[in-house]
């Protein structure tokens, strides 16, 4: 028996990354998962990696900014599994190119802060309003929606990313007051430097060098780790837990600063 047995979980963002990770750890803990991405290629090769090694997975296409796309992946899941029970909110604009073009705000554009917002706040609303009844008719259900450290400090760029990271802290808390007694838990992850093949393609080794040293445990964080987490937040290991920001960080939120390059 696995942790999430019998669940049936929607990943968005799946098709690599944390995303990726997330479902392929929940599908290892017995879950049925629907991989959702707009990348429809990479959506399937992941389930189908997961079927091949004896799990349960479909691809889903779906650019979860718009929502008669989220419409219809809730109801291809509904069509294909027959219920809703675990929602991973990881889909997020993290392209190095896209992120290259967000600012401050004296040089922002509209159509990249409208972008951020849409892709990165926007789709976390959408899939909300649309699973929730879906889990509600199956007794309840977890959310896992994804923020940022980006979204709990200020900084000379990416100014629209942090911001709709921070719009994601607040929606997880209205949205946990609002469904709570219908048995619908919603959590924030608040990672920090998690090392994705688009961190890595965005940040320079000095960059990496600084974020490294400011990670109070000896290494920093791969998808798994926030993929344990998602499992844990998707099992019934978590029943008592909703509303809440949890940091996955090495405890780079916890001190003040860059510890130097001659500390331990």
């Amino acid at each position: 028996m696995g942790r999430v047995d019998g669940k049936v979980a929607v990943v968005t963002g799946g098709a690599g990354g944390i995303g990726e990770a997330a479902a392929r750890a929940l599908a290892r803990e017995g879950a049925h998962v629907a991989v959702v991405d707009i990348n429809e290629e990479g959506a399937t090769r992941v389930a189908e990696a997961i079927e091949q090694s004896g799990g349960s997975a479909v691809a889903v296409r779906a650019d979860v900014s718009e929502e008669i796309d989220v419409i219809s992946a809730v109801r291809s899941v509904i069509q294909h599994y027959g219920r809703l029970d675990v929602l991973h909110n990881n889909a997020a604009l993290t392209d190095p190119t896209f992120l290259s073009s967000d600012n401050q705000v004296v040089d922002m554009s509209l159509e990249v802060w409208e972008r951020a917002m849409a892709v990165n706040l926007r789709s976390q609303m959408l899939t909300c309003k649309h699973a929730i009844p879906e889990m509600t008719r199956s007794g309840g259900g977890s959310i896992v929606n994804m923020s940022s450290g980006a979204s709990l400090k200020g900084d000379r760029t990416r100014t629209a990313y942090g911001v709709s990271k921070a719009g994601v802290n607040t929606l997880t808390m209205y949205v946990a007051a609002a469904h709570g007694k219908q048995g619908v838990r919603v959590n924030t992850i608040v990672p920090g430097l998690i090392m994705t093949d688009s961190v890595r393609a965005h940040l320079t080794e000095a960059m990496l060098a600084v974020l490294g040293r400011s990670t109070l445990t000896p290494r920093v964080g791969q998808p798994e780790d926030v993929a344990n987490l998602v499992v844990f937040l998707a099992s019934d290991e978590s029943s008592y837990i909703t509303g809440q920001m949890i940091a996955i960080d090495g405890g780079m939120s916890v001190h003040v600063g860059d510890f130097g390059q001659n500390r331990n």
